[in-house]
């Protein structure tokens, strides 16, 4: 199920989604024209998140090897040999084993995903906000436990940005 895994794992990150909503998400969720992911988290929140390049790719190559597994009348996106949906716990197992064949020491579970998510996709824009609302987070304060920033970069935004920052020469 390598193609499976791929997009699942591709989906997990470019779109920073929480385990439940990944084996939530069924075929009619994905828009590839408008590059998004419709999905329900907490609190039977809806939200519409994107999904980039590679995940869309990836995505579409599980669709063409899914026709062969999922019966007509099956809506999840990601199902298993026997053509019904996945559980959170194929999911984790199947990230541990991928982690394992890539040689990683670390325990690595989906919840990993999101947080690089957001971690990177904050370290690349800034907006707190953004990230907040890709979340799915109603208060900014459990976005800012989700993210880290490292010192450094923390200071070089602050150097570039302080009026008072600068050294006078």
């Amino acid at each position: 199920m390598t193609i499976r895994d791929r997009a699942m794992f591709e989906l997990f990150y470019s779109s920073g989604l929480r385990l439940s909503e990944l084996t939530g998400v069924k075929l009619g969720d994905v828009d590839f024209q408008d590059g998004t992911v419709r999905v329900t988290g907490k609190g039977n929140k809806t939200r519409v998140v994107p999904v980039g390049d590679l995940a869309q790719r990836a995505l579409r190559d599980w669709l063409a090897a899914r026709t062969a597994l999922a019966t007509p009348d099956q809506a999840a996106l990601f199902v298993g040999g026997s053509g019904r949906p996945v559980s959170a716990r194929t999911v984790q197992r199947r990230l541990e084993t991928w982690a394992l064949r890539q040689g990683l020491t670390q325990h690595v579970h989906p919840h990993m995903l999101r947080h690089s998510f957001a971690s990177h996709v904050l370290q690349s824009s800034g907006d707190l906000r953004a990230v907040q609302e890709m979340l799915g987070h109603s208060s900014i304060s459990t976005t800012q436990i989700y993210t880290h920033l490292d010192y450094q970069y923390l200071a070089k935004i602050y150097d570039a940005a302080h009026p008072r920052a600068k050294k006078k020469p």
